[in-house]
């Protein structure tokens, strides 16, 4: 019997390679271990492009790594067994990679040990490994092949026979050195020793002569860098912003979308960075010309909501980066919206997976561009990171109606005016197509127009039809008091 999962729930996808979540693993504390090793590095990491280096990398020696487009995991060793863990509790275990890795903890003599890196994809045809090219051969494999491409490159030992050394860099990487010098599918990752002009040269080498995703520095004195070019993408401008107080008449930042292959318009963020003080006093301008309804509302960092536009603008931004998981290993959900020509007028569908974007920059306005997905497509970014669910239309996912279970009135009259208490039960329906929805909702309003604030709402919810049936009684209880008379 497996001493970290029960093999029971993992799935058969290739020969001895299996995966699945982390219910099946024995130890539960090793996903919230895997999730808060990924927030350190997030928290820590401080991303940068080749002109902020230049300009912001403080002198000093540092540790420069070769960045792998790959999948943050911890690979845990236990009694002889190995398997890899994401922080979205991904869990896999079997493939050689696993299996290279229990033969050299076995050969020096290592007991238990929890190692963080890069789970990636060696392709065949030599070329720079992308993460989509681990999600298709880790998820769903069509081969041996696929199984036998997995690997593991290792920068951080959280766990080695009881003793940490992620925050000792030095030892970290002898001591990886040593015990993977054999390693092929599992194995350090290439680092240099050098100072600030070296971590220049080296991310120049990487990106522009090998093709590779950039540099990662890191240094016992100054942290964590992550190095990577700006990326070019063109998205559809959906709403604007404008300042306030002393910036009024200025446009504050511009709501930007992605457009799925159907048409529909996936919000990829906000772009407040990298116009001229002209540039914002003409964008808002002419964008104020473009006002559309909506039903959808967004807000900015301000807390002044967007006013929507009709779609037709495409804008070029620049970013240092576009992630798709949360520091939890969670997709990233944003709202899709619809364009209703007949109503010149906007409508929120649901959130879906999509990227969060680092750094925008506006660039220009792509005039010669339409909005549409050959134009300002999530293929754009899509080609940079994984994103769940990319292909689903946007009728398909429309969520489904919610159905009344229950409703109970009561009123009362006080000083010649009617009081009206409503409590309501629904049954969602969305809990099985979307993670943000409960399963039951329970609602109360309270009427009094003696009150300064008339109206007022209490909502709860809930997963369990048997709590919520109980909530109900309480509150029924509570609320329909002597003097309330049921309608």
């Amino acid at each position: 019997m497996s001493e970290l999962v029960n093999t029971e729930m993992l799935i058969a996808k290739c020969g001895s390679y299996r995966a699945g979540k982390a219910a099946a693993l024995r130890d539960v504390n090793l996903l919230q271990l895997a999730r808060m090793r990924r927030r350190q590095i997030s928290q820590l990491m401080v991303p940068l492009d080749l002109e902020s280096v230049q300009r912001k990398l403080p002198a000093g020696k540092y540790f420069i790594s070769r960045k792998i487009d790959g999948e943050f995991s911890c690979l845990v060793y236990r009694d002889g067994e190995v398997l890899t863990l994401n922080p979205g509790g991904s869990v896999r275990m079997g493939a050689p990679v696993h299996d290279e890795a229990v033969k050299l903890f076995k050969k020096a003599g290592v007991r238990q040990a929890i190692l963080g890196g890069e789970l990636y994809v060696r392709r065949s045809d030599g070329k720079r490994t992308r993460v989509h090219d681990l999600m298709r051969a880790a998820r769903a494999p069509q081969s041996q092949a696929d199984v036998d491409s997995l690997a593991f490159a290792i920068f951080a030992i959280y766990d080695l026979d009881g003793e940490d050394l992620s925050s000792k860099p030095a030892e970290s990487l002898a001591k990886t050195r040593t015990l993977f010098a054999d390693g092929k599918r599992v194995h350090p990752i290439d680092t240099v020793e050098g100072d600030e002009k070296e971590v220049i040269a080296r991310f120049r080498q990487w990106t522009e002569n090998e093709n590779e995703e950039g540099a990662v520095a890191l240094s016992a004195q100054f942290g964590w860098f992550k190095i990577k070019p700006r990326h070019s993408i063109d998205l559809a401008v959906v709403g604007f912003s404008e300042g306030i107080e002393d910036r009024t008449g200025m446009l504050h930042s511009l709501l930007v979308a992605a457009v799925r292959d159907d048409g529909a318009f996936h919000l990829a963020g906000r772009v407040g960075g990298g116009y001229s003080d002209e540039e914002r006093v003409s964008l808002l301008a002419e964008l104020k010309a473009m006002e559309a309804k909506s039903s959808f509302v967004e807000v900015n960092s301000d807390k002044v909501a967007y006013k929507m536009l009709k779609p037709g603008l495409v804008m070029e931004i620049s970013c240092l980066d576009v992630i798709s998981i949360t520091t939890d290993g969670l997709p990233i959900q944003r709202m899709v919206l619809e364009w209703n020509a007949g109503t010149s007028s906007w409508a929120g569908v649901r959130r879906l997976p999509l990227v969060s974007i680092i750094s925008p920059q506006f660039v220009r306005l792509r005039r010669d561009k339409e909005a549409t997905a050959d134009s300002a497509g999530l293929v754009q970014l899509t080609k940079i990171t994984e994103i769940p669910d990319a292909e689903i239309q946007a009728a398909d996912a429309v969520l489904p109606k919610a159905e009344l279970l229950r409703r109970a009135v009561a009123a009362k009259e006080f000083k010649g005016k009617t009081m009206v208490r409503k409590l309501l039960m629904w049954k969602t329906n969305k809990e099985q197509v979307s993670s943000e929805h409960p399963a039951y909702a329970l609602m109360v309003t309270d009427f009094s127009p003696n009150r300064k604030t008339p109206l007022e709402r209490e909502i709860c919810v809930s997963s369990s039809l048997e709590q919520i049936e109980a909530l109900w009684e309480a509150w029924q209880t509570e609320y329909f008091v002597k003097g309330w008379v049921t309608q």
